[in-house]
């Protein structure tokens, strides 16, 4: 990585690149700490000092930016689920389907346009409902309608400006912009991480051998953690395909041997996200219409505290453990659904016969379809299986004793970190190389 990464600098194109997406990274740290007119300071220190819940999870996300209200506080959330809605809707209309696979650029530019379309509209109700949740708070200067709409075009605005960071850097940077963006808020934590560990070590007391062997088993843990989803992002099963000789204009094109690379993890981190999303929303909207749900109880309150267990231990262990069997359902069957939704075995199958090709030992056809439908589906249990084990285990650590629940670098993070540094890593790679062979070309 490092080799790559002084070779990038050598190379003008790719150092232009880097320096361009360093640049916007810099413009959205900054962002994160540029206050949303119309709050009181004062008011916000004293309010967002319990953060907790749902708030806790959405500030570590955004790499505090919710903390301190700032313009990013919805960080780049209705974006991501612009996007999902707009790719399960992309299998349902067909005219949206058609976008997708047959309207090449022109299509994928309208597919865009609609999911920024989403974007603003969903940003729009999410920032309404912030503001109602925390009007009673008194974190805002007034109640009037002034200050209400003031706040909502600052925190719509903000997320607009990040889609097009996110937009900018996909484009004329490196790597997935909106994946960068998260990445960036989830490792900004890390240094108010590492000052939690050593508090833990050093107290006020003195130096805490049980804090010491605590924090390298903490340590240690995430060192494996992180080694076992590089472990599954970069392993694939290689289906062999082996393609006969046929004649191409006046030319003999011999027989090839090739494979199909089958990711473990071919879904990415996509489940656990809409898995996430899933289970909080119900704590959302309950929250919006009863801003003090936390403090009473009945029906409502039971499935707030049910909703909110994803991001909390302060609910009770009951909640925690049907809420983390529903979870790692939800995560092992959004799997299922993105993986069939992005290779579909037929299709593969389809496309080797049509091109002379076979799978050796398996007739071409509707036997390779299951061979493949076989292969895909031991695959997904395992990817499912494993990323909903990462995602849960974040869970458990919050209930360990009283302190440690900020060290809970969660699963998703992990998964989220590890993916989009891996991601990166490759996108550069590619430029390195694209530029190398034209180089070569050009002497």
């Amino acid at each position: 990585m490092f080799k790559t990464l002084k070779n990038a600098l050598k190379t003008p194109d790719v150092r232009k690149r880097l320096l361009y997406t360093l640049l916007l990274i810099v413009v959205f740290r900054l962002g994160c700490y540029i206050t949303v007119p119309g709050v009181n300071s004062i008011a916000l220190n004293e309010a967002m000092g319990q953060n907790n819940g749902i708030a806790g999870l959405i500030d570590m996300i955004s790499g505090g930016a919710f903390s301190r209200f700032s313009v990013f506080a919805m960080t780049i959330s209705p974006y991501i689920t612009a996007s999902i809605v707009i790719q399960l809707l992309a299998m349902i209309v067909p005219s949206l389907e058609r976008l997708t696979k047959e309207g090449g650029e022109e299509g994928r530019k309208k597919i865009n346009k609609y999911t920024k379309i989403l974007t603003i509209i969903l940003a729009l109700v999410e920032g309404l409902g912030i503001y109602l949740s925390y009007k009673s708070t008194g974190i805002f200067v007034d109640d009037s309608f002034l200050t209400g709409a003031l706040v909502v075009t600052g925190l719509v605005a903000g997320t607009s400006l990040l889609m097009w960071l996110g937009e900018q850097i996909t484009n004329k940077g490196i790597g997935n912009g909106i994946s960068l963006l998260i990445f960036v808020g989830i490792i900004s934590r890390l240094p108010s991480l590492a000052t939690t560990l050593w508090n833990l070590i050093v107290s006020e007391s003195g130096f805490s051998t049980p804090g010491l062997l605590i924090s390298l088993a903490i340590i240690l843990g995430a060192l494996v953690l992180v080694a076992g989803v590089v472990f599954v992002q970069q392993a694939e099963r290689r289906v062999p395909v082996q393609y006969s000789k046929k004649v191409v204009g006046r030319k003999m094109v011999g027989a090839q041997s090739t494979h199909i690379p089958l990711k473990l993890a071919m879904a990415g981190v996509m489940p656990v996200i809409f898995a996430s999303s899933f289970m909080t929303f119900p704590a959302m909207i309950i929250q919006i219409f009863v801003p003090d749900i936390a403090s009473q109880t009945g029906f409502l309150a039971g499935l707030y505290n049910f909703s909110i267990a994803t991001s909390t231990s302060n609910v009770g262990i009951g909640y925690s453990i049907a809420n983390a069997l529903i979870y790692l359902l939800l995560i092992v069957g959004f799997t299922f659904f993105y993986t069939y939704a992005t290779f579909n075995p037929a299709e593969v199958s389809n496309n080797i016969k049509k091109n002379g090709g076979f799978i050796p030992g398996i007739r071409a056809g509707k036997p390779t379809t299951d061979y493949l439908s076989s292969i895909i589906s031991k695959l997904t249990w395992f990817g499912g299986l494993f990323l909903a084990i990462i995602a849960i285990i974040p869970m458990l650590i919050r209930f360990l004793p009283e302190g440690l629940g900020n060290i809970a670098f969660g699963g998703t993070s992990i998964l989220i970190v590890v993916g989009v540094a891996l991601e990166t890593v490759q996108q550069l790679e590619s430029q390195l190389a694209m530029r190398h062979y034209k180089g070569f070309l050009e002497k």
